[in-house]
């Protein structure tokens, strides 16, 4: 049985547009189930965008079947996913979990119901990652790696078990274990900083406790070296996504080769790779390079 495919949306009818056009372009989109996640105006500005993504997902057609629901309060992104994915990989064992703001290649649900299926038995595997950010060739086109993403993904319902909601908790253990440091690539990403606020109400990441938890539990990702997924949410438009493209992707627009990863250990030569990646983009003078890009082009977001 297909996963179904559980997307998640707000106000932003374009972005939403974009996402469906691109599934139906999918072979498998006529034999998977959909459910859309509907949130609730937050405001009264966003009433008017809220009321047109729904009037629109009413329309959408070319599904094995179309589920919506729309709530009547705005739960928030995290809440809204964490509640969602919980209540359908319960039911179904397995999703694909896709935001308003994505767009996938013309196989993504064929590389994602085939990865979930060879690695269904596989516990130390808990987490399939479409995207890549990297756009480096080194990566081979499947690999372990002790890191989650979360821009087209999917897992099973043992191993969304495992996860702790609690961040302070997490937190608790990553330093009581001292692996703060190896967390955030030896100091090139600041993930622990985004649990730290996140525990103090500074964000409301769900995707930086499903990261910790996984990490925790020493629990891989299986993640793709040529994307599948483009993240088209940096123009604004989000919530938690500002100006630039630092994180865009290149399609890749053919049949991904999927082969079992043996043994199953993480890839650390594509460790490096990430840790160099987030050491050139997150450093000093690349953060100041692109505040002074983003100026010059009147672009004034974080």
């Amino acid at each position: 049985m297909l996963s179904p495919i559980l997307l998640f949306v707000y106000n932003r009818l374009e972005h939403t547009k974009q996402l469906i056009s691109s599934l139906l372009d999918n072979s498998l989109a006529k034999e998977s189930e959909l459910f859309i996640y509907a949130d609730g105006a937050r405001n009264t500005e966003d009433e008017k965008g809220v009321k047109e993504v729904r009037s629109y997902i009413q329309t959408i057609r070319g599904f094995k079947k179309v589920t919506i629901i729309e709530q009547n309060e705005n739960k928030g992104l995290a809440r809204s996913i964490i509640d969602g994915v919980t209540e359908q990989v319960n039911h179904f064992g397995k999703v694909i979990v896709l935001e308003d703001d994505l767009v996938v290649a013309p196989y993504f649900l064929t590389f994602m119901n085939q990865a979930l299926e060879l690695y269904q038995d596989e516990p130390r595997v808990g987490h399939i990652q479409a995207c890549d950010f990297t756009n480096s060739t080194e990566l081979p086109h499947t690999f372990l790696i002790r890191w989650t993403g979360s821009w087209g993904w999917a897992t099973w319902k043992d191993s969304w078990a495992l996860f702790n909601p609690n961040g302070q908790e997490l937190l608790h253990e990553l330093k009581k274990r001292r692996l703060n440091k190896i967390f955030d690539f030896n100091g090139a990403y600041p993930f622990t900083k985004m649990l730290h606020k996140q525990v103090n109400g500074e964000n409301d990441s769900w995707a930086i406790r499903w990261n910790a938890t996984l990490f925790l539990n020493n629990i891989l990702s299986l993640n793709v070296g040529r994307s599948l997924v483009s993240n088209k949410g940096f123009d604004g438009s989000g919530t938690h996504c500002g100006g630039g493209d630092l994180y865009g992707s290149r399609l890749w627009m053919a049949d991904l080769p999927l082969e079992k990863i043996d043994p199953i250990k993480e890839n650390l030569e594509a460790r490096v790779i990430f840790q160099k990646y987030y050491k050139q983009t997150q450093g000093f003078w690349a953060k100041v390079r692109r505040r002074i890009k983003r100026t010059l082009k009147g672009d004034f977001k974080a």
